[in-house]
Parts: C-alpha cells; structure tokens; sequence
C-alpha cells in the first residue's frame, strides 16, 4: 500500500478514536447516539432503497430454488475467507485462522472457487469475524452509533473496520481471478438473497415497528455486543435473542 495511503488510514483511525471520545450520554440501552439527526436521514435514504430495491429483488430471489441462489452465498462467503483469516491473526486467534485458511483452500479448489461447499460437509465451519472486532479485541471502544449509506446500522469501530478490511483485504494476492473479479458483485448478490429470505423479520423491524430506527440501532447494538461476547451491563440485555439466528 502506497505510503500516503497508509498516512491518511492512521489519520482517519486517530481522528474517528479522538471522535468516540468525545461522544454524548448514552441511552438506557448503552447506545451513543450524538448524531442521530443524520443518521436518521441515512436511514430514511436506506429504507428508500430498500423499498425500491432489495425487498422487491430479494423477494424475487427467494423464490428460486435453493440450488439456483446458494452457490452464489458459498462463493461470497468464501471470498471473505482470506480477509477473516487476517483478522484471526491479529487476534492472536491462531485455530481460527487456520480453520478459515483450511475452509478457503478446500473450497477453492475441490468446491469450484467457492460455488460449493465440501469443507462444510466435512465439519469445518466459518469462524467469522472482521477487523471491527480485531479493534474491539484489543481494547478499542464501539463509540458512536452511525447508520451508513446502504451498509445500514454500524458504529465509529464497525465503520472504521470496515474500511480497515477494505484496505487491507488479502483476496487479491490469495485467490483466483474469477474470484478476484467477481467478489464484489457476488457479496452484494447475496446480501440481496439474504434479504429476500429473511423478507418478514426485515419487514416486521423496517415497516411494522413504530420508530424503525430506534429498533434498527437496538437491535444492532444488541447484535453486535452478542457477537463480541458482550453481557450484561455493556451489552445492554443479557437475555437478547439474534433475530437473525434462524438464518
């Protein structure tokens, strides 16, 4: 990565950690939320896109058969291999990574680029995991709640990761040219399918709640503490249930 690229990611890391600092009184929930007029402007933008877009070729989607939309989740999900495995590493995670590592090379090779998934037959599973969670591993606080354009709900640590990840995302030294190629198309292809499969618990949060964004930043919050380990007082309910476990 060329030397002014990495000047302006430690720049956006230290300017977004001085901004985490510096945010307002959570709510009841553990949520910072200064600013909630904007994000509430993102989510109006997304919720757009979702009605225009994702719900109604999500819906489309789902009801193609299995065997017609999973080789393109096993192919997206296994695109996102190498980058996981990293982030393994920099969790001092070593079993992770290298199950992750193991679950990219079988897939590869003996599942057609990823289309297949022979390694999960065998009992070797994602360990996922991204650099939002590196950062929290080692100590760096979520900070403020932020709703990104398309992405949907996200915090200063989640956002940052994921650019983190952009950057330094070891695919393209790693995988196939057609994975290389069409990693991006088949990620965005299968958050879509994603979408129409889980159609009526996206609804029920979106368009049957009655303030869409405060249940789309809790059940976030809620999520991604659960995901992390998170109990108790920091995660806001230590009874929360992943609406998302089905899937």
């Amino acid at each position: 990565m060329p030397k002014k690229s990495t000047l302006r990611l430690t720049m956006f890391v230290l300017l977004l950690l001085g901004v985490s600092a510096c945010t307002a009184t959570p709510d009841e929930n553990g949520v910072f939320d200064p600013y909630e007029a904007v994000n509430r402007q993102v989510h109006g933008f997304n919720k757009f896109a979702d009605t225009a877009v994702a719900r109604p070729v999500g819906g489309l989607l789902a009801q193609l058969p299995p065997d017609a939309t999973q080789p393109v989740i096993n192919f997206a999900d296994n695109v996102g291999l190498p980058g996981a495995a990293l982030n393994g590493l920099l969790q001092l995670d070593i079993e992770g990574a290298v199950t992750n590592t193991m679950r990219f090379i079988i897939n590869t090779t003996v599942g057609i680029g990823g289309l297949l998934d022979p390694a999960g037959h065998i009992g070797i599973t994602e360990q996922t995991t991204d650099f939002g969670e590196t950062l929290a591993v080692w100590g760096v606080p979520e900070g403020a709640y932020i709703e990104l354009p398309l992405y949907g709900p996200s915090n200063e640590r989640d956002a940052l990761g994921r650019i983190v990840d952009f950057v330094i995302d070891p695919l393209d030294r790693v995988a196939l040219q057609a994975q290389i190629d069409y990693g991006i198309y088949a990620r965005v292809t299968g958050e879509i399918i994603s979408r129409g499969r889980l159609g009526d618990t996206f609804d029920s949060v979106l368009y049957d709640s009655a303030d869409s964004y405060i249940q789309t930043r809790l059940i976030y919050a809620q999520n991604r503490r659960f995901e992390l380990g998170q109990s108790g007082a920091d995660a806001g309910d230590s009874d929360f249930v992943d609406p998302f476990e089905d899937f």
